[in-house]
Formats: structure tokens, C-alpha cells, sequence
């Protein structure tokens, strides 16, 4: 981990196109401005944690079985039945 000192309205540049500024210093609490491409998601750790954690649990879920799915549409399909 890199750790770098900063002043307020100082900065530091990741890659070519992002930049994070100190905003403020107030006690404990450090408010940074970051400007990226909208194409770089910024989420805060706990928002991308939970983000990951609900990807995966979605991946995980039973799905419904794709035969009786289709049996279901075929009968939809077919006006005999």
C-alpha cells in the first residue's frame, strides 16, 4: 500500500485521468473530491462490498428448470392445449 501525505486542496493522480483531491480536513473525518470518467465506477468500500456480495448471491440462486419453463410456453403456443 502506498501511503502519501496531502494538504487540503492538494492532490494525487492515478493513471492519466484521476484525480483525488483533499477537500477538507475536519478533526478525523478527510472529504476528498474525485474526478474520473463516468466510464470508472466510484462507489465507497462498503457500497462496492455489498454491490459484490449481491452479484454473487445472484449467481448463486436456483434458477427455475429450463424444461418445464419451455413446456410451459409451448402449451401458451399451441391452441389445442
Amino acid at each position: 500500500m502506498l501511503v502519501l501525505s496531502r494538504k487540503p486542496n492538494e492532490s494525487i493522480i492515478i493513471g492519466d485521468n484521476v484525480e483525488i483531491k483533499v477537500v477538507e480536513v475536519r478533526g478525523e473525518q478527510v472529504k476528498l473530491g474525485i474526478t474520473a470518467p463516468r466510464d470508472i465506477p466510484v462507489h465507497r468500500k462498503e457500497i462496492y462490498d455489498s454491490i459484490h456480495k449481491q452479484n454473487q448471491n445472484a449467481v448463486q440462486k436456483k434458477h427455475t428448470n429450463l424444461e418445464k419453463l419451455s413446456s410451459i410456453f409451448k402449451k401458451k403456443k399451441d391452441p389445442s392445449k
